[in-house]
């Protein structure tokens, strides 16, 4: 194990170390800054201490600790060759390799695709013999359905997996282990009834997915690192049916598998409604695959051609809303001229989630986006967003985002206002949760060199708050926020 430390790269081990302090974990001479106390503890940022003290003080820890560090390292050695290997090897690279180097060099692969490996619970698949695995053709995809739990967290209830030829290798019911407060029936087609008697645990489907991805295997999925988020899986070889087309103007641009399925197949993987088929799921990932394989698909694809379910576009995207705000006082954003609904949180990151607001029709949650006050944005896929700021009940300011469901064809021009519009009559939120109408209007000359500092100064207020926001855990851990591209918290 010391050997392993004594060879790794000088940024693998400040990661190391970073990891330690973020875990509050101790070795022999107690923490990271309880160890640089005999040297001066005027740099705790590890990236500004020498290679040597990085190894000497990961050697205080016990064998057992320095499994976690074992573990980076072999995962830093695997990723490194295999980009290495597509650097030297590009011009020689079979089809399918071509797929996955395209996913490895999507904008979104480093973030999306960074898995706490290390933490408990989680396994990682090898290589093996390098050069050997990565000559593998065989390409598996999969699906999986995941239910929210008393918690807080998601858990995975349903594993499918397919191959190439469209057969099935795993289909398989799992047992949560712990309480579901939603089993999202409407989405997974799974209910109490379904998962009584099931005895087969995360950890089992784990060891049938080790031997089915050994020896190189390629894993093909939509949004595939939910996918491995949610069985806790790490594996290398990977194509994400997101990232290898072209979207026109939007390389961001994330649809659905069944929008995309549309597109690309010409036919729908479910009706509109319909709850989703793991199996089902799984397959038209491959399909996706191979038609790549086969067609090739090179022109970008027209994303106003991607269409949206009807009752999704009556939903309004919330997130980043705080834990301690009760998702009903969501409604509070919009006039009590709507009857909506709020959606069970989706999605649960650490102190925030994520919800949707529904409406009656398309016409009436685009109505109600177009009255919230709010900074207009876009997000990374292009949809339209407002930032809001929201006083809490403890007396703390937070901003959460309301975005559309889907990419407004007009959108440039909805984020400049014209000189000539009648004053906007806008919603906005009181600090002690009331609505009023405020009125903006506009003097008829310099229009848009004001309204171009009015953009900058929202903007500077936003960059402000995330300061803020951030200021006290950097000053905590003091520690640099560069991560590596192999290996980052999540």
């Amino acid at each position: 194990m010391g050997k392993a430390i004594d060879r790794a790269s000088k940024e693998v081990l400040a990661e190391m170390v970073r990891h330690t302090q973020k875990q509050g974990l101790k070795g022999a001479a107690g923490g990271w800054k309880d160890f640089l106390k005999k040297f001066g503890s005027g740099l705790s940022d590890p990236t500004r201490r020498s290679r040597e003290l990085l190894v000497d003080f990961l050697q205080t820890f016990t064998k057992e600790q320095q499994k976690v560090f074992n573990k980076m390292i072999r995962r830093n050695n695997d990723h490194n060759a295999m980009k290495q290997f597509i650097k030297d090897f590009v011009h020689l690279e079979s089809p399918k390799q071509r797929l996955v180097r395209l996913t490895m060099e999507h904008p979104k692969y480093t973030k999306q695709f960074c898995f706490p490996f290390y933490d408990e619970g989680w396994v990682t698949t090898h290589l093996g013999e390098f050069f050997e695995a990565m000559k593998s053709e065989t390409m598996l995809a999969i699906d999986c359905e995941m239910v929210l739990c008393e918690d807080g967290t998601e858990a995975v209830v349903k594993v499918c997996v397919v191959d190439q030829d469209l057969q099935v290798k795993l289909d398989q019911l799992v047992n949560p282990m712990k309480a579901v407060a939603d089993y999202r029936t409407n989405i997974t087609g799974i209910d109490l009834k379904d998962l009584e008697g099931v005895t087969c645990s995360l950890s089992d489907v784990q060891k049938s997915l080790k031997e089915l991805l050994s020896h190189g295997t390629i894993l093909v999925g939509h949004s595939l690192y939910h996918d491995l988020r949610a069985v806790k899986v790490d594996h290398l070889r990977v194509i994400d049916t997101l990232c290898i087309f072209k979207f026109a103007d939007l390389p961001n641009f994330s649809p659905s598998l069944n929008a995309l399925c549309k597109v690309v197949l010409g036919f729908p993987v479910r009706n509109d409604g319909e709850p989703h088929n793991c199996l089902n799921d799984a397959q038209a990932a491959m399909k996706l695959v191979l038609a790549k394989l086969k067609h090739g698909y090179e022109d970008p694809i027209v994303t106003t051609d991607v269409e949206m379910p009807r009752n999704d576009l009556a939903k309004l995207l919330l997130h980043n809303i705080p834990n301690e705000l009760p998702a009903q006082e969501l409604q509070l954003l919009f006039s009590g001229e709507y009857d909506v609904t709020i959606e069970s949180a989706t999605k649960q990151r650490g102190e925030s989630y994520t919800t949707c607001v529904v409406f009656k029709s398309p016409v009436e949650a685009d109505e109600a986006f177009d009255k919230i006050n709010g900074n207009l944005t876009k997000d990374s896929g292009g949809r339209l967003q407002k930032s809001v700021f929201w006083k809490l009940g403890s007396g703390k300011t937070t901003l959460l985002y309301v975005r559309k469901m889907t990419n407004d064809p007009d959108a440039s021009k909805k984020m400049l206002r014209d000189e000539n519009a009648e004053p906007l009559q806008q919603q906005a939120v009181d600090d002690n949760g009331s609505k009023r109408l405020k009125v903006c209007s506009y003097p008829c000359d310099h229009v848009k060199e004001i309204e171009k500092l009015r953009e900058d100064l929202r903007h500077r207020e936003e960059e402000i708050f995330n300061l803020q926001k951030a200021l006290p855990q950097v000053i905590k851990e003091n520690i640099c926020d560069r991560e590596l591209p192999w290996d980052c918290s999540s």
